[in-house]
């Protein structure tokens, strides 16, 4: 078996379990099918058509799955983005709940002497996809990170949490012209999301996904203390939805903005990978051994990497969904209490819908 669906009433998951990615995920709310993940659109292309020293989790490359490492495997010998991105997980369960359904799958490699559990759970009226991660055992520490990626046609608008600044690492992802390009300068930060500065000169809004500005672009934002979820909401314009991507800023400070936007050139990308945006939260530095040792993040007191531990489980929540938007912006706040989640829309109305508040474990205590 290489795929798996879970279903609850009005969601449903598939999991490619070749690669442990979220390969679909479609919500049924309002008479709409709403579809908020991306899916390469070299997936079902033959194998031998692709370069051949592709990482699996770039061939299969979809949804959302977990990086242990995020980015390079510097410690410990891995693809990018570590085994749990790259090679196969077992079910080891899969079951109706009283209000929807839970999986747990199982990744066959051990991180870091670590086993990884993945676990799913859908409950019935609610637009959200809850995951959990547990890292049992093992020795060192790990950098850890989701990677949900969504695809707009027509652009879109994106709002956040607070933020404390945002800043792009020492390097482009494209530095040859030859192979593709980008449009953010680096290094740089700013604690203004609106305005970024740009390779070229003046200021980039990281909130507006443009479909004319083709570029590869990578910038990291750092939560600010608020005590409340830490949020990404992308309003897609053509999609006429809102997607939404939370975490526990305790457990993953740092959110990572990866815009694909038709900006590398090379196979097996080729300009043609367009509107997608990566919505990385994480607990890390660029690699594995960058999140160990002295970095930028830690100098800011942004914790990046787990500690592992035998007989220590390690674990960290994340929740993706989707509901339908009129008008296309993004909204002011959001706010999660008492089974529900009120979204404050730019018009002032306040919907509400179904979420599980308790899920994130926000004010608890977390381990290092």
């Amino acid at each position: 078996m290489d795929a798996i669906t879970i279903k609850a009433k009005g969601i449903s998951v598939t999991v490619d379990l070749t690669v442990g990615h979220l390969a679909d995920m479609a919500v049924d709310i309002d008479g709409r099918r709403l579809r908020p993940l991306h899916r390469a659109p070299w997936i079902d292309e033959p194998r031998e058509t692709l370069p051949q020293d592709l990482p699996a989790g770039t061939v299969r490359l979809s949804g959302d799955f977990l990086c242990a490492p995020f980015s390079r495997s510097d410690v410990e010998a891995a693809p990018l983005h570590g085994w749990p991105a790259n090679s196969r997980w077992d079910v080891v369960d899969s079951e109706a709940i009283a209000d929807g359904w839970r999986a747990v799958f199982r990744l066959r490699h051990k991180v870091m002497g670590a086993m990884v559990d993945k676990i799913l759970t859908l409950r019935d009226g609610h637009p959200f996809l809850y995951q959990e991660h547990v890292l049992s055992g093992g020795s060192g520490a790990i950098s850890v990170a989701h990677h949900p990626m969504t695809v707009m046609k027509d652009g879109g608008r994106l709002a956040f949490s607070p933020k404390r600044l945002a800043a792009t690492p020492d390097d482009p992802l494209e530095p040859d012209p030859a192979r593709g390009r980008f449009l953010l300068a680096y290094p740089a930060r700013s604690a203004d999301l609106t305005r970024f500065p740009a390779a070229g000169g003046g200021t980039l809004d990281l909130t507006d996904y443009r479909m004319d500005q083709s570029r590869e672009d990578f910038v990291t934002l750092v939560e600010a203390d608020h005590g409340g979820p830490g949020w990404t909401a992308v309003a897609r314009q053509a999609e006429a939805d809102l997607v939404l991507v939370l975490k526990n800023p305790a457990e993953l400070p740092v959110t990572m903005l990866w815009v694909s936007n038709g900006g590398r050139d090379y196979a097996p990308w080729g300009g043609r990978h367009r509107g997608v945006l990566g919505i990385e939260d994480g607990r890390t530095a660029l690699g594995h051994a960058a999140s160990l040792g002295d970095n930028w993040l830690k100098r800011e007191g942004v914790a990046t990497a787990f500690a592992l531990g035998e007989g220590r489980d390690v674990s960290f929540h994340h929740v993706i969904g989707a509901v339908p938007l009129s008008g296309g912006e993004p909204p002011r706040d959001i706010a999660t209490a008492q089974g529900h989640m009120r979204i404050l829309a730019a018009d002032g109305s306040t919907p509400d819908v179904a979420f599980d508040s308790d899920f994130l474990r926000i004010g608890m205590s977390v381990p290092a």
